[in-house]
């Protein structure tokens, strides 16, 4: 399951340099699956569907730090425990009850992202 900062967010910060998938972005700041990946032009995601890696997304918050769904493997293959859980100072990142994967999915998304 991807994990989802909440509105108790307080954008200290302190996530996004832990998140080995730069799946988690600032407010209002646009976004790509190329960010800090292996993945550049037409790309096809782990679920079949296709997407221009290098395009520039819609935020998925404007007020608060948020993750996004597509890049997160809750750290799978490269922590033991979500790292963004770790050091929030608010317990905000929290599961995404609405984003169920298995560990084989979360593996298979991380080695897509990062060619290992």
């Amino acid at each position: 399951m991807a994990i989802k900062i909440t509105d108790e967010c307080i954008n200290c910060d302190a996530c996004v340099a832990e998140c080995p998938n730069n799946a988690i972005y600032e407010p209002d700041q646009e976004w790509s699956f190329s960010d800090e990946t292996i993945l550049t032009g037409l790309i096809t995601l782990p679920d079949g569907s296709k997407a221009d890696a290098d395009a520039q997304n819609e935020p998925g918050s404007d007020e608060f730090y948020y993750i996004v769904t597509d890049k997160c493997t809750e750290c799978k293959g490269f922590h033991e425990e979500p790292q963004c859980a770790a050091v929030c100072p608010v317990d905000c990142c929290v599961p995404d009850e609405k984003n169920i994967e298995s560990e084989a999915v979360l593996l298979i998304k991380k080695s897509w992202m990062h060619g290992e």
